[in-house]
């Protein structure tokens, strides 16, 4: 999926990119992409520390989406199959 996909299915509208559903959407593309990239280039230590900072940024926006938009939070939860 491309970000104009993305920013489609879980935004309001087209141009929707601040919502915290899409920017966890947006998120959860570019950790998996990077974890593919980690899997073949194991010393980049570099992307590595991207990884955790958008993996943190996500999980912040998640609590966010928990206590605020619940609703949201349990729907995105079962779309991008994150939590268990």
């Amino acid at each position: 999926m491309d970000s104009v996909s993305i920013v489609a299915e879980f935004g309001k509208n087209a141009k929707d990119t601040g919502s915290s559903c899409v920017q966890v959407a947006l998120l959860s593309q570019r950790i998996k992409h990077l974890t593919w990239h980690l899997k073949s280039h194991r010393k980049d230590f570099h992307s590595r520390r991207g990884l955790m900072a958008m993996t943190n940024r996500r999980r912040k926006l998640l609590s966010y989406m928990k206590l605020r938009e619940h609703d949201k939070y349990v729907e995105i939860i079962q779309k991008l199959g994150l939590r268990k």
